[in-house]
């Protein structure tokens, strides 16, 4: 009987092994995460999570009994430390050796971390990436206290507004020139920090941290242009990098991420990648994509060609964050526009349109649902309207599909 192992117990993992099962697999299947719970879902862990309105167990993507109905063998607390490409054999921690007839990676990303040297082991200094995470920093969330938020990307904003929300005072810094300069359009910007100054949050653009100060535990911060802070805890949010050294250590090619092909196999034709950690040509361009949506569908697509399947991946890009009473909502991918283009939506909500040569790329949606649903299907579809249609409040978006 064919014997199918999982590493990383997050999205993609929980995809996989749910594909495999229903798509008809009969073998064993295995699935390790070095987590000591069930797979669960990471994007509230910023938001709901961490305003204590969503508990622990309904952050689990399955209930623990789901494994065990489908027969599917979930290892929880256990990390695997080598592979073995050649004997087809994984060794865990402790020694314990697994042999597989087809593996895959779906290990996801860590936070990167700042370095030692400028304060970044002190104690209230924290990354937000897992549960883990989530629970140590939540009792500093105490009204009144003063909390450094260093990064203003998606990650360090989402904390910031729950900070806020919990009447915590916020500071943010951003070494480059605005917040979300390597995601988003300057108008996205501007409206994600007028939204969070009306909310209290102290955001402050062109300035990096020189270092956190303290003894063994964070009681300030010192800046790039020579400001001083007292804080009584920090959060990093300064991006990921995806989980490949147990992928690089098994020989297996690294480019921006485990590489795969358009199948999602690595350079071994008997280990797979998604999720985080895997890398794919887009467009004649090798990205990862950090999204749910892109950690299920690549998963669901590696589970049948593992099974023997031709089934190529042809990635829909969407992403979303919620900050304060707004969500954002994004679809495509924006790299090398040339020209954004505002829409304002219902009940205050507005849209940027991203084109580039005349193409259609990418929409950023704030409170307005439907335009990005429209934005999505006209991207997905290949479809560009002239971007004067696009700013006419008085079109009829859903009619731009059927043109």
């Amino acid at each position: 009987m064919p014997q199918f192992v999982i590493v990383g117990g997050g999205q993609a993992g929980a995809s996989l092994v749910a594909k495999l099962r229903s798509a008809g697999f009969d073998g064993d299947i295995t699935l390790i995460g070095a987590e000591p719970v069930p797979p669960y879902q990471r994007p509230p862990l910023s938001k709901a999570y961490l305003l204590g309105e969503m508990e622990e167990a309904r952050l689990y993507l399955r209930p623990a009994e789901f494994y065990a109905d489908q027969n599917i063998t979930l290892r929880t607390g256990t990390r695997a430390v080598a592979i073995d490409p050649a004997a087809r054999v994984l060794t865990l921690e402790g020694g314990e050796t697994m042999p597989y007839d087809a593996l895959a990676l779906t290990t996801g990303s860590h936070p990167r971390t700042l370095p030692a040297a400028i304060g970044g082991n002190l104690d209230g200094v924290y990354t937000v990436r897992d549960l883990q995470d989530a629970d140590a920093m939540a009792p500093e969330f105490m009204a009144g206290r003063r909390v450094l938020i260093i990064g203003g990307g998606y990650i360090g904003l989402e904390a910031a507004a729950v900070a806020a929300k919990k009447g915590l005072h916020v500071t943010l810094v951003e070494m480059a020139d605005r917040i979300l300069q390597r995601v988003a359009c300057p108008e996205t910007s501007d409206y994600f920090r007028t939204l969070h100054r009306e909310h209290g949050v102290d955001i402050r653009e062109g300035v990096g941290l020189d270092r956190l100060q303290g003894d063994t535990r964070v009681t300030g911060a010192r800046l790039s242009d020579g400001s001083e802070l007292q804080v009584d805890f920090a959060i990093v949010g300064v991006g990921i990098t995806p989980a490949g050294i147990l992928a690089e250590s098994a020989g297996l090619t690294i480019d921006n991420g485990i590489a795969t092909d358009l199948h999602g196999r690595t350079s071994d034709p008997h280990i797979w990648a998604a999720g985080d950690c895997a890398s794919f040509d887009f467009n004649g361009t090798r990205i990862r994509l950090e999204s749910v949506g892109n950690a299920i569908d690549q998963a669901e697509v590696v589970a049948q060609n593992m099974m023997g399947g031709d089934v190529p991946y042809h990635a829909k890009p969407w992403f979303w964050s919620d900050q304060f009473d707004c969500k954002l909502q994004i679809a495509g991918l924006n790299a090398g526009y040339d020209a954004v283009h505002l829409r304002r939506g219902e009940h205050g909500g507005q849209s940027h349109w991203y084109y580039r040569g005349g193409q259609l790329i990418a929409v950023d949606a704030m409170n307005d649902p439907r335009d990005y649903m429209v934005g999505k299907r006209l991207i997905e579809a290949g479809k560009s309207p002239d971007p004067a249609m696009i700013t006419d409040p008085a079109t009829d978006m859903k009619a731009l599909l059927r043109a």
